[in-house]
């Protein structure tokens, strides 16, 4: 009998072949259809990431003007689905709301026609045009007032700021925002997306995928670590208590939130460029003083743990800086969601390429030959 060798949580252990993004955790390095996240983040926008990480290729200035015209046009939800999110609890976690709302979204288009290109464009068109206006309209909802209306004369990010804040942002602002959501779009086999390509491997509905997806997402050791980052900042309160805190969660051999990476052993290249563009928003809307004490944690963290090869990850300094433009902490995953769509759907495409469904196997240790016991000679 072949004996396999268990790895808690898969660990090291290849679950498909991509194309779609790569990372080498000792150097340092991702990349995104081979090119470096530094350089997208300099000179791309979010939606030629997600058209580069979807269909492979850099768009020409054409397609990318068509696909964007798609997004623009479809980023009003239907008024059912904002019906439904009317009712739904005040309390309610907003990655609850988005995975519920992403799912109903797959009721309105149940036709699944996976082997129909015109099908699978307009999939990635909706789901990537409606998630942003999703997750605003239940922020506003929550607050007992009415969504607001997408801005056709605003871009991805813009437009999306501008539905949560009913303002529209600040250039810069929008900028920042549009990088993160860049720097958040893909990161090779991460939870959500193995959840997205084990549900994609049934031949579901890209819907469904999504939303199983978004699920995955919204635990605290996956995208709901931002959110645990602030919280942390905030219970340490100040500079001269960092030194203190850390001490103590080594002593009792706790997790400190936005350090470590199950991959990257060196500092994630995603929080160094989200550390530049927390200096810049600072340096234009007013300084932070947990941004003073997060750099003292990447200090004093560095002197104790480099050697075990942890750093700031991409958790870090994002909850900062969506912090700074006015974002609820509840939202931060969300965020995370809009960005990482993009990901989900290219592993969904890919997937679908050379579909074979997920079925690993187990080690068993449990019992054998157990005999029924009658309920009268229970303990």
């Amino acid at each position: 009998m072949l004996v396999c060798e268990y790895k808690p949580g898969l660990e090291g252990i290849p679950a498909a072949q991509s194309a779609i993004s790569y990372v080498d955790g000792l150097q340092g390095l991702l990349e995104y259809r081979g090119i470096r996240i530094e350089e997208l983040a300099e000179k791309s926008t979010f939606l030629e990431t997600s058209y580069l990480l979807i269909w492979g290729k850099l768009p020409t200035k054409e397609e990318l003007h068509d696909f964007e015209q798609e997004i623009y046009s479809h980023r009003r939800i239907k008024y059912r689905i904002r019906d439904m999110m009317k009712s739904f609890p005040e309390s309610g976690h907003p990655m609850d709301a988005l995975q519920a709302s992403a799912a109903a979204l797959g009721l309105f288009y149940s036709r699944r026609d996976l082997h129909n290109p015109v099908y699978i464009r307009d999939a990635v068109v909706r789901l990537l045009a409606t998630i942003p206006t999703m997750v605003a309209a239940f922020q506003l909802m929550r607050k007992g007032n009415d969504p607001i209306r997408p801005n056709d004369n605003l871009d991805y990010s813009a437009n999306f700021l501008y539905m949560l804040n009913e303002k529209e942002p600040d250039p810069l602002a929008s900028k920042i925002m549009d990088v993160c959501l860049i720097l958040h779009a893909e990161h090779t086999m991460n939870a959500s997306t193995f959840s997205a390509r084990v549900t994609a491997s049934t031949l579901t509905d890209p819907y469904a995928v999504v939303a199983s997806a978004v699920g995955t997402l919204g635990g605290p050791l996956h995208g709901g670590a931002n959110e645990e980052v602030i919280q942390m900042l905030e219970e340490i309160g100040s500079v001269e208590n960092v030194r203190p805190y850390i001490d103590t969660c080594l002593e009792r051999k706790s997790k400190i939130m936005g350090f470590g990476h199950r991959v990257y052993k060196v500092k994630d290249p995603r929080a160094t460029i989200l550390q530049d563009l927390s200096e810049q928003l600072f340096a234009k809307f007013g300084s932070d003083k947990y941004y003073d004490i997060a750099l003292e944690m990447e200090r004093v963290v560095e002197e104790k743990l480099a050697h075990k090869g942890i750093y700031p990850n991409v958790d870090f300094y994002s909850g900062l800086l969506y912090r700074k433009l006015g974002i609820p902490t509840d939202i931060f995953t969300p965020i995370f969601a809009i960005a990482r769509v993009a990901g989900w759907l290219a592993h969904w495409k890919e997937q679908l390429a050379e579909n074979r469904i997920f079925r690993p196997t187990q080690v068993y240790n449990g019992q054998h030959e157990v005999k029924y016991s009658p309920i009268e000679e229970r303990e």
